[in-house]
């Protein structure tokens, strides 16, 4: 074989990103019957640095019965401040004060930290704001289980401490995010979270293989509703593959009611015959969902609210099935 300069290129090319996918800080867990990646917090060498979402629980897999359900799902160059570069089932809050404050001032991100206002835009998630105060990060590891604290002390009077455990349950298919935010500041925390969802099951693209299905009939508009992909009773079905360029969003699907029961939905590869079932001890504020050629994404919002010195608490289970 004639080696060029161009093939060493891409060898070393080759080589540096190999070492800088093994380089980032990252643990595994395992229950004997899932096992799971998880990137860690790190502002100098962590796989997401962007200040969309919360930086705690990044999942590049879980598998599970010889299924894999999250992976790269964005095919942009990696740059680990895009808000996108992230994977698993990973969530974001909405900004505390992002409103109140003006330009050049600072607002509050739960699990981010404390970031400038550069203008008077309107807040736009793509942004790549400046990090003021990062606040601190503190990882617990175990097998099976990984807790994520974020403590944060900001002038504006947002302060929290802020805990995740990402928990595999014993002898079960089941994965639980355990969240508590307490408000240690002097302002009261009212603000909304959800989680994206990511899923790549099985790695199949999004197609008529990918189905959604809730417990309510669902209905919903918005790009690609009614020709790419449309709800069929309690259903969401796709009439064909999705592809680059294709635009498949709704801001909001309707259907559910105020009980937490309604936050129960399902997303299965009919293809490989695998699924995942998603609930929640509190009840949907809204539910956007969103598809690329790559994941599809039901994104269930709930609603946070904590008083200074009070705490709020929730949990989301994924169990994960094949059928």
């Amino acid at each position: 074989m004639k080696i060029t300069v161009s093939f060493i290129i891409a060898l070393l090319c080759i080589c540096a990103t190999a070492f800088r996918l093994a380089d980032f800080p990252s643990t595994d867990i395992t229950n004997g019957i899932i096992k799971a990646k998880l990137y860690l917090p790190n502002a100098e060498k962590g796989y997401y640095r962007g200040t969309r979402f919360d930086w705690g629980g990044v999942m590049p897999s879980l598998e599970y019965n010889g299924h894999s359900y999250f992976g790269k799902w964005n095919q942009a160059p990696y740059d680990p401040k895009l808000h996108d570069a992230i994977m698993g089932p990973v969530e974001e809050f909405v900004a505390l004060n992002f409103d109140q404050a003006k330009a050049g001032e600072t607002f509050v991100k739960i699990g981010v930290g404390t970031l400038v206002k550069p203008d008077n835009k309107k807040y736009a998630f793509a942004t790549d704001y400046e990090i003021r105060n990062p606040g601190k990060w503190n990882v617990t590891k175990g097998k099976d289980k990984v807790e994520f604290v974020h403590e944060l002390k900001d002038a504006s009077g947002y302060s929290y401490i802020y805990t995740k455990t990402l928990r595999l349950v014993p002898g079960k298919p089941e994965l639980v995010l355990e969240h508590t935010l307490k408000n240690t500041g002097t302002k009261t925390i009212e603000t909304s979270t959800y989680n994206h969802n990511f899923f790549m099951i099985d790695n199949e693209p999004s197609n008529e293989n990918i189905r959604i299905v809730f417990p309510f009939e669902v209905t919903g508009e918005g790009s690609g509703f009614g020709s790419i992909i449309k709800p069929a009773g309690k259903q969401l079905v796709y009439t064909r593959q999705v592809v680059n360029g294709d635009q498949v969003f709704s801001s909001g699907l309707q259907g559910f009611g105020s009980s937490a029961k309604d936050y129960d939905i399902r997303i299965e590869n009919t293809k490989s015959k695998a699924g995942v079932r998603m609930t929640c001890d509190k009840p949907l504020e809204k539910l956007v969902y969103w598809a690329c050629p790559t994941t599809s994404c039901p994104e269930p919002y709930i609603k946070i609210s904590a008083a200074p010195g009070k705490e709020d608490k929730w949990k989301v289970s994924y169990e994960f099935y094949t059928f």
